[in-house]
């Protein structure tokens, strides 16, 4: 059976995620301070994922 190319490796993506897995979610969480020690995994509330942009070069000035 084949893997679906959706499912590969992340650092072969190139294009961001809409889901973040729980971990990562809590990660966020704590980098914004919104994480409390000790507080549940379940029901995590949501989180903005920002898109990045991939593979676009500045244009490069003709100098006179």
């Amino acid at each position: 059976m084949s893997l679906d190319p959706s499912l590969k490796a992340s650092s072969k993506m190139r294009r961001t995620r809409n889901v973040l897995k729980r971990g990562e979610r809590i990660a966020f969480l704590k980098a914004e301070d919104r994480w409390i020690d000790g507080q549940s995994p379940v029901g995590l509330p949501k989180v903005r994922v920002m898109k990045t942009v991939i593979g676009k070069k500045k244009k490069k000035t003709k100098e006179e």
